[in-house]
């Protein structure tokens, strides 16, 4: 059984550029929403899209969530 890891994307509508971030382990789905929501509340430009998303890979969500990489990327390590 593969291990689901939390990913936040911050994805800026206008450029598409995008930074992510994978929240690996036990709690990364939880830690990952936590951030969300903290970068939410802080978030003062709306066309700054941020979500959390759980997946077994940064390759499946390039799959199902494809809007967010079209442009540049930015990984973050944790």
């Amino acid at each position: 059984m593969r291990t689901i890891s939390g990913f936040l994307i911050v994805y800026n509508r206008r450029t598409f550029d995008r930074q992510v971030t994978e929240f690996p382990g036990a709690n990364g789905p939880r830690e990952a929403l936590k951030q969300r929501l903290r970068l939410e509340r802080e978030r003062h430009d709306q066309e700054i899209e941020i979500a959390s998303l759980n997946s077994d890979s940064i390759e499946t969500i390039k799959r199902t969530h494809s809007r967010y990489f079209t442009g540049k990327e930015r990984l973050v390590a944790i």
